[in-house]
Parts: C-alpha cells; structure tokens; sequence
C-alpha cells in the first residue's frame, strides 16, 4: 500500500478523527467546502475537541508525500489521492425522512476528479441501498467512469462517539466493505493498518449499511423502553433508577438509561431504516413507535416541572426555569439535533422564561441553529425552577437550591445530582 493517498471528504466529528489517523501513515488530504473549517484546523485548532491541538498539529503538513495531513478546500488537492473516503452527515428534513443532499453533493464532488482504479469508501449512516442505487450513479454521471469496471467502492459505517475520550476512532473495531471481493480485501487492509482495535469484513456493501443502521436503531428502542418505564414508574410513585439498579443485578439484564435522545446518530438513524421499510412495503411498528416516545420527553420533561411548580404553589407565568445543560451529550460541545431545545419550546408554551447555562455550547452555534440564548457562565439572580437536562461534570459543584426561591423545582433528567435535592427525576 506503499502508493496509498488519502482523501477525506468532510471534516467534520468524524471526518477529522479518521483523517488525523490515516494522515499519522499516509499521505490524506481532508476536503471541507467551509473555508473557516479548513483555516481553524490548518491553525491547529479543532472546535469539535475530537482531536487535541497536539495530536493535530504533529500531522498536519502543506505537502504531504510521505505521510501527513493537507486540510484544503480546493479541488485540485484531491486529484492524484486513490482512496476517497466520505464523511459528510446524513440528516433529516423536518418531516424527518431522510436527507441525503449531502451525499449527492460530496459523489459531485468526488466524481470531478475520480480517476481509473480510484476506490470510494462511504462512512456516512444510510439505509442499505444507498451507496449503490443513490451513490454511485452520481459518481458514475460526473466522471463518465463504469462502476466496477473502472472504478469501486466500500462502505465502512462510522462509530465515532463524540466527546469519548477512551473509544477513539483506533480503538473501535471497524466494519469494512467493497463492490467486489478484491476491493473488499483492499479496503479491509486499508482500515487494518491504523484500526488498532481490528476490522470486521462484511459480505457485502448492503450488509455493512444494514448493520450501521441497526446499531443506533436498537439503542433507541432499549432507551424507549426506559422512558415508558419511567413515565409508569412516575404513576406509581417508585423511583426508575431504584428499579434499574434492581433489575440490573439479573447477569443478562441491559442496563439502558433513560433520558433525551438526541445526537446526529440515535435520534436519526431509525429514521433512515423505516423510510427504507416503508419504500418496500413494510411498516415498521416498533422502530416508529420508540421513536414517538423519545422525541416526546422534552415535552414529557417540561410539563412534569410544570405540575410540581403547581403542586409547590410557585407561580408558573413568568417564571424563570435554570436550564443546565444545552448539547446532546455531556462533556461535549456537540449541539446537533439536541432534544434540549423541547424543553425550551415547551417552556416557553407554558409562559416560562428558561435561562440557558452551558460551559461546553457555542453561544453563536445555538443562536444560530436554534435561535435561542445560552451562556457559558453561571447567571445571576434566583429562578423558580431548574432542570438538570445534561451532566456535564462543571455541574456537580454547583448548590442548585442557592440559586432557586425558597420553595423553587428542581428537576433532574439524567439522575446526576443528589437525590435528596431534586424534587423529581427520570
């Protein structure tokens, strides 16, 4: 593989991770079309912090030959790299079917420079079928090439988990693909040589796309079962973590949480595998049927503050609520596809003024995506209620209690503060 180059095409949570260590062995060029992307992490700056500034700068390179890492926005970089290997995110419209814009818009831009030989490797989240029905007629149209006959393809789904410090791209097994089974053995090499973790060669692209899309399709569920749990349990007046603990004494009990589920992953991908069901004829009842219930506990969230803040006398109308925590996830900056903002919505029905306090979100990135405030700063002056809606580890210092009216609500979403303080929890 002595004459392998690189390109990554989207540098983004998972883009630049898997760039940065292909680039630590090879020649990679990462290809961005956000110019302020591209200068932030030719500066050695990655406002994801999925990369350190260290570990960036000692790959990063202006001509890389050898090994190293060329960040560019220009066409021109990528036209001698054999390998391209795209990133982009699969989101959904507001009717939450899937969008795969980005995919057509990154096989044009592949396809512009795709030469005889060239291999492309989709990482990108798809129902099965998308790399060969969607893709590959794109790259077929702009370059004039035959698939399988002068060019190929893999699929290879990411398992980036932002803000995960210990399962770092190298560390998670890998699962590889290709349109034929020489090309599957090549880009199972490929990955072989930086995944320290070991690769998985599926049997076929469509199998690759499949098992990606029922990874997070089966975490939603399991976490839609704890959240009906906990809405029973609520009912009931028994604490749900009491009965998880419980139950989790079982060997073979799963252990899942409930909470919000947002993310770029578990909060889209069953999406993508019902449209697919769907297209074919099956309606899928239980993938749909999680999916209702965790998109409602935002709402579920806000509207059980309300009740207690009643229950307590405190005045609901004009009433500020601390809202700790904006991302999907702790210890992130990652705000795509937050749940978070539910609550907020839902507040804001109820006339509630809620205080956004977020030390891990970019103000401008939630003001701009959401079209709300947040602060990186703990605010002043006293609220009515609070809701723990992330666990980011800067909350555990913080007397919530000081900072609430005498009686104030203090409601805990992810079971982090101590229970003798929160007047309610998932």
């Amino acid at each position: 593989m002595s004459n392998t180059r690189i390109a990554v095409i989207g540098l983004g949570y998972v883009g630049l991770p898997l760039a940065a260590a292909f680039a630590a062995k090879y020649p990679v060029v990462g290809f961005d079309i956000n110019q302020q992307r591209v200068s932030e992490l030719n500066a050695g700056n990655d406002f994801t912090l999925e990369v350190d500034s260290d570990t960036l700068k000692a790959v990063l390179t202006n001509a890389p030959e050898t090994k190293g890492l060329l960040c560019s926005t220009q066409l021109d970089h990528i036209k001698t790299c054999n390998y391209y290997i795209v990133t982009v995110p699969t989101p959904t419209d507001k009717h939450n079917r899937p969008d795969l814009t980005p995919l057509y818009k990154a096989s044009e831009t592949v396809g512009k420079v795709l030469k005889k030989g060239d291999i492309v490797v989709y990482e990108s989240t798809v129902y099965p079928g998308v790399t060969e029905d969607e893709c590959i007629p794109v790259l077929e149209r702009v370059s004039g090439l035959k698939f399988n006959l002068d060019f190929f393809a893999g699929y290879s789904p990411e398992r980036i988990n932002p803000g995960d410090k210990e399962h770092t791209v190298t560390k998670i097994l890998k699962v590889t693909s290709g349109s034929t089974p020489e090309v599957a053995e090549k880009v199972d090499q490929l990955y072989k040589s930086v995944i320290t973790a070991g690769t998985f060669k599926a049997t076929s692209i469509k199998v690759a796309e499949a098992a990606k899309v029922i990874e997070n399709s089966q975490r939603d569920i399991n976490i839609a079962f704890v959240n009906e749990l906990s809405k029973i349990f609520n009912k009931l007046g028994i604490d749900t973590n009491e009965v998880l603990d419980a139950a989790g004494t079982k060997w073979n009990f799963l252990k899942f949480k409930p909470g919000l589920v947002g993310g770029h992953c578990i909060g889209v991908d069953p999406y993508y595998l019902a449209q697919k069901a769907q297209e074919v004829g099956y309606h899928p009842e239980i993938i749909l049927a999680g999916r209702r219930l965790n998109d409602g506990m935002g709402a579920y969230v806000a509207e059980e503050v309300v009740k207690l803040m009643v229950k307590k006398e405190v005045q609901v109308k004009n009433a500020r609520c601390l809202v700790l925590g904006f991302t999907f996830k702790e210890n992130c900056p990652d705000v795509r596809n937050t749940k978070v903002i539910d609550i907020i919505k839902e507040l804001n029905n109820y006339h509630i003024e809620p205080v956004i306090f977020d030390p891990w979100a970019n103000p401008a990135e939630v003001q701009h995506e959401y079209g709300c405030s947040v602060v990186n700063e703990l605010p002043a002056g006293t609220f009515e209620a609070a809701i723990l809606a992330v666990s980011h580890k800067e909350f555990a210092g913080i007397d919530i209690k000081k900072h609430l009216i005498p009686n104030g609500v203090i409601f805990d979403v992810k079971s982090f503060l101590p229970k003798e303080i929160v007047d309610a929890r998932l």
